[in-house]
């Protein structure tokens, strides 16, 4: 006799195999940049980051000189404006070093298969979710017909954030379904202000420019998600084989960046705003990165979002990437499990 699957089993294995496959198409599709990363003997290296708060030692590291000064050769900096467009870069390889979110990092490695390692952290939490606070007073606000949520795709961190808060508070995820409006972050925030959403799901430092606009944060990512890994110091495979002395420079200055922040917090507040208004710098992809020109990021704003929202430290445990990796096998984004151990390489930290 022959075994059969259930149907709901049958569905959801597709459903999950459906989501694998766009999030890897999304990636790949998403545009190009001119730069790529090194290839030859050449010791300089491509570094990218977020656009946005997550990526605050960094910010601080090259407006100080922090690389320079350990003899790093930045041949190009740039700034993506999802973690997602950040994943599409790496996978293509245009980027040697990236200051990037840890979900779209275990995309990258899990579903574009790229030989990539975390060597450090550097931020938990740093999401949330902001709504109109005249339609929506609670989670459950959120199942009223006609609200509108705006989220980044499929397979991103907030897009984790909002499956969370689904989770947490017990919603109708099929009611949600229809009313979800996918849109990168500086998108959301236009939309907030124009009234076409009634909520957003968005990384940090924009759920604090959204509270100037006067809308509420409803839930942030350290109301659901204990000791969240927010984001990491990724290198490739190539860069540790060929350059092992540049990753263990690139681990010392971030450390030395986060150490820096944490205790002087009114300097880094000045210059991170600098670095997030620098809008004619690398910014990819191009169109969106003009979005961001209409806001401006004042150093109140990343305060809000460094004393709220964030928690800068180097600092990362293989069992709270493991807990990561089994969310996201459970959501369908990456197609199984692996041991975190296939992923980071920690022993730059130690020094």
């Amino acid at each position: 006799m022959t075994a059969t699957t259930p149907p709901a089993h049958r569905l959801s294995c597709l459903h999950r195999n459906i989501i694998v496959l766009l999030i890897a198409l999304t990636l790949l599709a998403l545009p190009q940049k001119s730069a790529t990363a090194a290839d030859s003997d050449d010791t300089s290296i491509v570094m990218a980051v977020e656009f946005n708060a997550h990526a605050a030692c960094a910010h601080v590291a090259r407006h100080k000189g922090w690389y320079e000064d350990e003899g790093i050769h930045v041949r190009s900096y740039d700034s993506y404006v999802t973690g997602m467009a950040l994943a599409a870069g790496l996978m293509r390889g245009d980027v040697d070093a990236a200051y990037i979110c840890l979900i779209p990092a275990i995309n990258v490695f899990a579903n574009g298969h790229v030989p990539l390692k975390i060597v450090a952290g550097t931020h938990k939490y740093g999401y949330a979710m902001v709504v109109d606070p005249d339609l929506i007073g609670s989670p459950q606000d959120l199942q009223k017909p006609g609200i509108r949520i705006g989220c980044s795709r499929e397979g991103s961190p907030v897009d984790v954030i909002l499956h969370k808060i689904i989770e947490t508070y017990s919603l109708d995820e099929l009611s949600l379904a229809g009313n979800i409006r996918r849109m990168n972050p500086p998108k959301q925030l236009i939309a907030l202000k124009t009234g076409q959403i009634d909520a957003a799901v968005v990384p940090e430092q924009y759920p604090r420019m959204a509270e100037l606009l006067g809308f509420k944060i409803l839930v942030q990512a350290q109301d659901l998600w204990p000791d969240m890994p927010g984001s990491v110091l990724l290198v490739t495979g190539k860069l540790i084989k060929d350059h092992p002395e540049i990753v263990q420079k690139l681990v010392k200055v971030t450390d030395k960046a986060t150490t820096w922040i944490n205790r002087h917090p009114k300097e880094a507040c000045e210059i991170i705003a600098s670095q997030l208004n620098k809008t004619e710098s690398s910014i990819f992809p191009e169109k969106v990165a003009k979005l961001n020109s209409r806001f401006m990021v004042t150093p109140e704003v990343v305060n809000a979002s460094l004393t709220k929202g964030l928690e800068y430290s180097t600092d990362i445990r293989p069992s709270d990437i493991e807990t990561t990796i089994e969310y996201m096998v459970k959501l369908g984004y990456i197609p199984e499990g692996f041991a975190p151990e296939k992923i980071l390489d920690l022993r730059w930290l130690s020094q």
